[in-house]
């Protein structure tokens, strides 16, 4: 089946959920599965659906700066997302395209992501059920939904990640951290700024290549329905306390 792509762009944080869902909507009514990179612009923190805003995030500090605060529609955990610092795709489409097993639809997907490391030169490795390590480090992080039998799985590539400013912004327990026998949350995070002197664009370009290999697709942008969905969305659920504070 061909795909859509929707080439690199900049969203903000609310917008880019809403995107996610318009297309999604999009897709159930018979539109081409689609993949879309893009980079929040401003900076940004995502908590995943089942968790407590107040327990995940320092709002306080968010606010201080100037980083939005937005409950996605996958689970997982809290993440910062810094414009400059790392890349977030979107894979959206029909169910019956992927394995009905969870375990081998993210080791599928983070395949392709995996593929993309390989051209910038990185061996990068899959551990389940959603994390890529390199070198036993993790360097992206991935969640997924199905909902009206349409899988959604979006995840990052960190880049150049200032890592003490993100947990200055999340609430990270020290039993999480023991949990994972580790003495600092730090040691466990990499960037690909860490193997190379890669720019952005060679990023996406290498990425790109990863995931669309043997593929058909077309590029695309956002038709004009998804946009006014989108921004509809935006307004009346990703904006909304009633929709970040829920939990």
């Amino acid at each position: 089946m061909k795909w859509r792509i929707i080439p690199l762009h900049a969203t903000d944080a609310f917008t880019a959920m809403a995107i996610d869902e318009a297309v999604s909507e999009s897709i159930a009514r018979g539109s081409l599965p689609t993949l879309r990179f893009w980079r929040w612009q401003p900076s940004a923190v995502s908590i995943g659906y089942f968790q407590s805003i107040e327990d995940e995030v320092n709002l306080e500090k968010c606010k201080e700066i100037g980083v939005d605060v937005v409950r996605r529609r996958t689970g997982g955990g809290a993440v910062y997302h810094d414009y400059d610092g790392e890349i977030t795709y979107s894979v959206i489409g029909p169910q019956e395209m992927f394995p009905h097993s969870i375990h081998d639809s993210y080791k599928l997907i983070c395949g392709w992501v995996i593929n993309g490391l390989k051209n910038l030169g990185i061996e990068a490795q899959f551990a389940p059920i959603n994390d890529i390590l390199v070198g036993g480090k993790k360097i992206s992080g991935n969640a997924q939904t199905r909902r009206n039998g349409i899988l959604l799985q979006h995840g990052t590539i960190l880049y150049n990640l200032d890592v003490r400013k993100m947990f200055s912004l999340l609430k990270v327990s020290q039993e999480k951290i023991s949990d994972k026998m580790i003495k600092s949350v730090e040691d466990r995070v990499t960037r690909l700024v860490d193997f190379g002197s890669f720019s952005m664009q060679d990023t996406y370009q290498a990425l790109l290549k990863g995931f669309t290999e043997g593929t058909e697709f077309e590029f695309g942008k956002l038709t004009q329905e998804e946009i006014n969905r989108a921004h509809e969305l935006a307004n009346e659920r990703y904006r909304k306390q009633e929709w970040n504070f829920m939990r």
